[in-house]
């Protein structure tokens, strides 16, 4: 069971650039025994998939809207997971959650929410001009 804490959201203009980070704290397991995903949730819509990234082999699965712009990474000494968005568009503007699966190496990685277990708190990236 993992605690998790999104940061880095704010507002910016399109064309800017935020990194989230998620924090993860478990006390019975290894942050890496969990993948970690990346949702977004905008007014009026449905949460979707924005990429997530394996616990111990880092493979790394991008939603199509976002692919080609964010990145997702991690590091396992901070228990951290990163979100790196760039060339940030309005249809971005969303409130942005980290969750995790649990995740054994060589293993799918889940692209939908009910797939995961624990939720981070969210965090508001608004993008306009």
């Amino acid at each position: 069971q993992v605690q998790l804490v999104e940061s880095g959201g704010g507002s910016v203009r399109p064309g800017d650039s935020l990194r989230l980070a998620c924090v993860g704290t478990d006390r019975g397991r290894p942050f890496n025994a969990y993948a970690i995903g990346w949702f977004r949730l905008a007014p009026g819509d449905e949460r979707r998939f924005v990429a997530v990234i394996g616990g111990e082999d880092r493979n790394t699965l991008v939603g199509d809207a976002v692919r080609g712009r964010f990145t997702v990474s991690r590091d396992n000494s901070k228990r951290t997971v990163y979100l790196e968005m760039n060339n940030l568009q309005i249809e971005d503007t969303a409130v942005y959650y980290c969750a995790a699966h649990a995740h054994i190496p060589g293993q799918g990685l889940a692209i939908f929410s009910n797939e995961y277990s624990y939720w981070g708190q969210g965090t508001q990236v608004t993008v306009s001009s």
